[in-house]
């Protein structure tokens, strides 16, 4: 009987130390899973950044299209050119110069310089 026990005790006592050695199979698959979850995070985020380059450009074309159908008065003097007006509303809506300039087609500084006057004009009102 006290063989038998002993018998039994060392052999859970190997399994037990072998038990450290060997590869667990829990962490390759929880190595897996975050992999895979990195993966979709990634391509979450591309996706993301993408369909705002797209809602910014089809916003930018909807603003530039209601703006030049609108007409210009000439004997309305405070209504600036629709070009200057279209970069104000982009500008007042959180776009980027950069952005601006690539949508009006004119270079940064233009965009910057249409931006401060308007703004300096805004104060003086």
């Amino acid at each position: 009987m006290i063989y038998t026990i002993a018998t039994i005790a060392s052999i859970g006592i190997v399994l037990f130390i072998l038990s450290f050695f060997m590869n667990d199979r829990m962490k390759e698959l929880e190595n897996q899973v975050e992999q895979v979850n990195m993966t979709m995070m990634q391509h979450n985020y591309q996706m993301k950044k993408k369909m705002k380059v797209l809602e910014e450009e089809l916003l930018a074309e909807d603003l530039t299209e209601e703006i030049m159908k609108q007409p210009l008065k000439k004997h309305d003097s405070s209504r600036a050119l629709p070009l200057v007006d279209t970069v104000q509303s982009m500008y007042n809506k959180g776009y980027k110069i950069h952005y601006i300039a690539k949508q009006t087609n004119l270079s940064e500084h233009d965009v910057h310089s249409m931006v401060k006057q308007q703004q300096s004009e805004g104060l003086r009102t």
